[in-house]
């Protein structure tokens, strides 16, 4: 293919990825115009709507300004003042980053990645101004700067994924000039120490991966034993069936974020749903919590065995040490062996805790006023705890095994 035909290509497919993400929530919104309203309202506050839960998805930040008249319907006196809604549905990043990684890896097999990346995020850029513009109104408006820019760095990273994978496939991850240098780098470096760096990416990776998927078993079973409960919140709601399946929609959309939660609790510092709150191992403090069906699943009072979730996270480290330790004996070559293996040890916690403080950042934020300003995990606490958790059990993983010449 031609220069021109990638990048129309690569400006159709973000154009595609920007319609399907804002279409998520715009088709059960346009339903409920027909059916709970009757046509009655008019369509652009669905759409606006639609347009706003995209963009906060990918991490633009929405200003709310309530009028009197809603503030005395609901009886929210401390919204009064404008407050930040900043908590972003992640199942609707994930899925621009899942359709960006697909484009990447097409455009990488073109063999013209620079323009397909520099077409499709063009496109998106100019999407995202043109829909966040149309968005904006006196009760909610989203920030210009982050209305433009987020949607575009996060497809950015889909892309980024797929063009990577694409040339882990072929045996090159970077080419040309920039592959030749990094290769000069390596040969001054040497084979051990590009091993324990190796090592600890790869074993950082695979225990932050496991700790997250365990996390989601544990959602998935909070659910099913909490399922009357969640059941009685959607009937208590008396939002009908169109409007069930628009919350439904929702919730499935927060899903990954609610298993971030889970991971928090996993590793001890639990998160919040308001200020002053906190839901953990230890035990539970809440105040009123909204009325979301999928949160009747977060477990009420003190847990006698809670304590037994931290064995997950020490478990999943020794395993993640584990697994490299023979790539870090190969690598050490029996030189220095010890201390290969204490570094890679330090660096898999290093690397694993990085990776769920940004994870903890990401999946928390502000949902409504005043003490709403805080709902999820503590990014910080969550990197210690990381850091801690895994840090002991990955060097005890380290040090189970041999160091004969036949080590590892």
């Amino acid at each position: 293919m031609n220069r021109t035909t990638v990048a129309l290509l690569a400006a159709l497919e973000a154009f595609i990825v920007v319609a399907i993400g804002i279409a998520i929530a715009l088709v059960p919104l346009t339903l409920l115009w027909a059916v709970q309203f009757g046509f009655s309202v008019d369509w652009l506050v669905f759409w606006r709507a639609a347009v706003d839960i995209w963009l906060l998805g990918h991490g633009t930040d929405l200003t709310v300004t309530l009028d009197p008249v809603t503030i005395a319907r609901t009886g929210l006196l401390e919204a009064g003042a404008p407050f930040t809604v900043s908590l972003a549905p992640l199942g609707i990043g994930l899925i621009t980053v899942l359709l960006g990684a697909r484009t990447g890896g097409r455009a990488a097999e073109s063999g013209l990645w620079v323009t397909g990346v520099v077409s499709s995020v063009a496109t998106v850029l100019v999407l995202s101004a043109a829909v966040t513009l149309s968005a904006s109104n006196g009760t909610v408006s989203p920030s210009l700067v982050g209305g433009i820019v987020a949607p575009a760095v996060v497809y950015l990273i889909g892309l980024a994924v797929g063009l990577i994978g694409a040339r882990i496939r072929r045996g090159a991850v970077v080419g040309g000039r920039l592959g030749n240098r990094l290769a000069d780098m390596g040969d001054r470096v040497g084979d051990r120490s590009l091993g324990i760096i190796a090592s600890s990416l790869r074993g950082g990776a695979i225990v932050a991966s496991g700790i997250t998927g365990v996390a989601a078993v544990v959602v998935a079973a909070m659910l099913l034993l909490s399922f009357g409960t969640v059941i009685g919140l959607y009937e208590s709601s008396g939002v009908g069936v169109t409007g069930g399946i628009a919350v439904t929609i929702a919730q499935l959309a927060y899903l990954p974020n609610l298993v971030v939660w889970c991971a928090a609790w996993l590793l001890g510092p639990g998160f919040a749903i308001g200020v002053g709150t906190s839901v953990s191992p230890a035990a539970t403090l809440l105040g009123p919590v909204p009325g979301i069906p999928v949160l009747g699943a977060i477990p009420t009072g003190d847990l006698p065995f809670g304590f037994l979730g931290l064995i997950v996270p020490v478990l999943i480290g020794f395993l993640g040490a584990a697994a490299v330790r023979p790539a870090v004996v190969r690598a050490a070559g029996g030189a220095g062996l010890v201390a290969a293996l204490g570094l890679t040890a330090v660096g898999i916690a290093v690397v694993a805790g990085v990776l769920m403080g940004l994870l903890a950042l990401v999946a928390g934020g502000a949902i409504g006023p005043a003490r709403l300003q805080e709902v999820g995990p503590d990014a910080l606490a969550v990197f210690l705890a990381t850091l801690a958790t895994t840090g002991v059990s990955a060097l005890v993983g380290m040090a189970s095994g041999r160091y004969g010449p036949d080590a590892g």
